[in-house]
């Protein structure tokens, strides 16, 4: 099975200087998939991640956020941009939602694509 090339939905962003920072995923709004949810909330979450290790010296905290990103994806748990032919997809709320169990529970076993 082909693996996704990838999407602009997974990319966090930082702007960091002298004052404090901006973190954004890079994507921006896209009106157009407005409440369809369909849209990839990793950038997003993975902004919120630099956040806590950039901007409040939480390293902890933002590894068990990229941890629980990875264990999502790893699981299979894929929206529309990002799953290959055959693979099921959640939308915006399933997928953050998971992460945000793993977050809470990083130890838990991994609840597989439904």
């Amino acid at each position: 099975m082909r693996k996704p090339d990838g999407s602009l939905g997974l990319l966090p962003s930082a702007s960091l200087g002298d004052g404090p920072g901006l973190f954004e995923p890079v994507h921006g709004s896209a009106p157009d998939i407005a409440g369809k949810g369909i849209a990839n909330p990793i950038g997003a979450i993975a902004s919120a991640a630099l956040l806590l290790r950039h901007g409040l010296d939480l390293p902890e905290a933002a590894d068990l956020v990229d941890g629980a990103i990875k264990a999502a994806l790893e699981a299979g748990w894929r929206t529309q941009d990002i799953a290959g032919p055959g693979e099921r997809t959640a939308g915006t709320r399933e997928l953050g939602e998971e992460i945000g169990r793993l977050i809470r529970a990083p130890a838990a076993a991994i609840q597989p694509v439904r």
